[in-house]
């Protein structure tokens, strides 16, 4: 998309559901690769929270497209920067453990998705010791303890 100028149009991100989107997104590409299972996690956690579970498929399917093609353009970090002035504090923590659950949905964990949670914490004004809490919390949720 270009302006009168001839120059690509910046996406922006302007309401705190497209930026709660962004940050689950960052999550999911912050390690340079988006898995069929990260892919499929992410769309499962955003579409029983409001507002997303209103969309309709095309809907949410223009509002991630438009996530993409910042992540594409700018990187991870673009989107955490236009996102989080968008968020209320609780709005932020909440985001902050969709984006700790969308690192395990892949079941790997990596050194770019660690950094990636403890930078995300310090641009969500989040303490270290609570981004552990959430980590722990997360980490129960997907050990399978009963597998042999």
């Amino acid at each position: 998309m270009a302006t009168s100028s001839g120059l690509p149009q910046r996406l922006q991100i302007s309401t705190p559901a497209e930026a709660f989107a962004a940050i689950a997104l960052a999550a999911v590409g912050c390690d340079g690769e988006l898995s069929a299972a990260e892919a499929r996690g992410l769309r499962q956690l955003l579409e029983f929270r409001t507002p997303f579970r209103s969309l309709d498929a095309a809907a949410m399917g223009a509002l991630l497209d438009q996530l993409l093609a910042i992540l594409r353009q700018d990187g991870w970090p673009a989107l955490v920067e236009q996102a989080v002035p968008l968020l209320s504090p609780d709005q932020r923590q909440t985001a902050l453990a969709v984006a700790v659950q969308l690192t395990l949905v892949d079941e790997l964990s990596c050194s770019d998705e660690r950094r990636f949670l403890r930078q995300l914490a310090e641009r969500l004004e989040v303490s270290a010791e609570r981004l552990a809490a959430i980590e722990e919390v997360i980490g129960l949720l997907h050990r399978d303890s009963l597998a042999d």
